[in-house]
């Protein structure tokens, strides 16, 4: 019997421009309000083992029990997201897990013979994202399970519990990331 059942609670799609991504995942499908992070600050971040400084911003909403995660990398240096899909396109990069035991959920993959594309830390959670799009046509990111992930998270949905549908207030900047 087969017991790893992680639960996937987002999908990430590697886009141009991230405000008008979001314009156009409202206008299809009502997604929103989109949480902005710009430059995320990562903390010995790698990319297939070798130390990297890739410059991106992410835009997150819920959608029902999903994260819709919106990711534009600035640079033109090899990264993660660079792997899968080319710059000025928009495609599917991920879905992300959040794993209580990181180590554990590395290792089911790595022992398939996926290859870590790329990890590091933010703050004090650990990330993975696992090459599986030879399998799976998309990445799969491992996030560690830690309080600070959990409110960010959180925030999320109550952001779209709450929003009005509002186009005005469809972008939310969130303050600089600390790490």
């Amino acid at each position: 019997m087969h017991s790893f059942r992680p639960d996937i609670i987002q999908f990430a799609w590697v886009v141009p421009n991230l405000e008008e991504a979001a314009r156009r995942w409202h206008a299809a499908l009502g997604v929103g309000p989109f949480l902005i992070n710009r430059n995320l600050a990562l903390i010995e971040p790698r990319h297939r083992g070798r130390p990297s400084a890739t410059r991106f911003s992410t835009a997150v909403a819920q959608s029902g029990e999903f994260q819709v995660e919106l990711i534009e990398q600035h640079d033109d240096g090899p990264s993660v997201y660079r792997d899968t899909v080319a710059p000025g396109a928009t495609g599917l990069h991920h879905v992300a897990i959040i794993a209580g035991d990181f180590d554990a959920a590395l290792g089911h993959y790595t022992a398939q013979g996926f290859e870590v594309g790329a990890d590091g830390r933010f703050g004090d959670m650990r990330y993975a994202y696992v090459d599986t799009s030879p399998a799976l046509g998309h990445m799969v990111e491992i996030v560690e399970d830690k309080p600070a992930i959990r409110a960010f998270f959180s925030a999320v949905r109550k952001s779209a519990e709450k929003w009005d549908g509002d186009p005005a207030t469809l972008l939310r900047e969130l303050s600089p990331a600390k790490a």
